[in-house]
């Protein structure tokens, strides 16, 4: 299930992670290192369990514990209208 962002929304990296930019409504949403590991992961064509994989690698965390993350994450981007 790779993701893609919607028309109007933009990235940008900071030193913290990244921020999404809703260009329609000027909002925008900061995504903390493990959102934004999971985010770059859907977003180069990677399906839910790479992003699972990869948060297991990278940080100290269950794997059960990060399905449940991800699967959040995806929700609320989804929700918000951020990716498609």
């Amino acid at each position: 299930m790779a993701l893609r962002l919607g028309t109007d929304v933009c990235t940008a990296l900071t030193d913290y992670g990244t921020v999404l930019l809703d260009q329609r409504s000027g909002e925008y949403w900061e995504l903390n290192p493990t959102g934004t590991i999971v985010v770059q992961t859907l977003l180069e064509g990677g399906e839910q369990g790479d992003a699972v994989d990869a948060l297991v690698t990278e940080f100290d965390v269950e794997r059960s514990q990060a399905v449940r993350d991800v699967t959040a994450l995806i929700a609320q981007l989804r929700a918000t209208g951020l990716v498609v």
